[in-house]
């Protein structure tokens, strides 16, 4: 099984940006910790980030036939593109949707959650350990 971790705007930054928000492990400890637990898990992953909306969608839409599965952090654009939404919703693959802070309990405008619609999953608060157990759902039901 193939996953593809997708990180959104200024998630490079983690462990500067607002770590009161976002924490203190940088981007670099996350990425050694989605490794980790692919090699666990026996699957592969990919990991992207760009701060780039259309490079995300052209992302999405490059894991077609060659990703099976996909786990985004869309960061801001979660509240802004309809571009990704409909990259998820074209590539039919089965999404999770991450969060490391809880959007929920944030300012109104991240109530609404785009890409979120085209998720089975939402993992919303739970740090780093959100990517992980998405992996784990990932893994668990789609693994062949």
């Amino acid at each position: 099984m193939k996953i593809l971790v997708i990180n959104g705007p200024n998630l490079n930054l983690l462990g500067i940006r607002e770590p009161g928000i976002y924490g203190a492990g940088t981007y670099e400890e996350l990425c050694q910790m989605i490794r980790e637990k692919a090699a666990q898990l026996g699957v592969s992953v990919s990991l992207y980030q760009s701060n780039h909306e259309g490079d995300i969608v052209t992302r999405i839409q490059q894991a077609l036939g060659r990703e099976d599965a996909i786990v985004i952090n869309p960061a801001a654009y979660t509240h802004t593109s309809i571009a990704i939404l409909d990259a998820l919703k074209a590539v039919r693959l089965p999404a999770a949707e991450v969060h490391i802070s809880d959007v929920t309990q944030r300012e109104p405008f991240r109530q609404l959650s785009y890409a979120g619609m085209a998720c089975e999953a939402h993992y919303i608060g739970l740090g780093f350990e959100g990517y992980l157990r998405a992996m784990e759902y990932m893994a668990e039901k789609y693994k062949k």
